[in-house]
């Protein structure tokens, strides 16, 4: 990290892919070429992600060839002018991991992946989960990235003085 004044511990880099809309994962195809796609991942622990998909299409074809992946995720972009030298910048919270993407073969897992992807997006339409489950499931590819190491995350942010708070400061 080239401003490490800017990083933070892996509980905030958490924080920001729980909290961004959607996650960017990064794939490499078959031919080497790079492919990356955000996707709607939620996670159950400090190191595994789901997300679901169609049985078939290039994310499953590159998952086959090459299982690593790069996750990335903002939270927070916000475009602003420095409150001390008037330059234009950014506020950001942003955070990046790598991991090891598996289709999950198992129904049981497969429906614990499905659920905790319907709590993080829809949680307050979790009486037809089981209907949908009942409905969809053979049809639903989903997949387990586990981390290989803990995530890294990295901010910009100024306080109420203006100042921009380094190196894991928090308010």
């Amino acid at each position: 990290m080239r401003k490490a004044s800017r990083e933070m511990d892996a509980d905030f880099a958490l924080e920001v892919l729980d909290k961004a809309p959607y996650v960017t994962v990064s794939f490499t195809r078959p031919d080497g070429t790079p492919y990356g796609v955000p996707l709607s991942l939620a996670r159950t622990d400090e190191k595994t992600f789901y997300f679901h998909c169609a049985l078939e299409g290039e994310k499953l074809d590159c998952i086959k060839e090459n299982p690593e992946v790069c996750l990335s995720a903002v939270s927070r972009c916000t475009p602003t002018v420095g409150p001390k030298d008037g330059s234009f910048t950014l506020q950001y919270r942003s955070a990046i991991a790598v991991g090891k993407a598996e289709v999950v073969n198992n129904d049981e897992e497969k429906i614990e992946g499905l659920r905790a992807i319907c709590l993080r997006f829809l949680p307050h339409h979790m009486d037809a989960f089981d209907a949908s489950i009942e409905r969809s499931l053979s049809r639903t590819a989903v997949v387990r990235i586990t981390l290989a190491e803990p995530p890294t995350g990295k901010r910009k942010q100024y306080d109420k003085n203006g100042d921009e708070m380094k190196w894991k400061r928090m308010e």
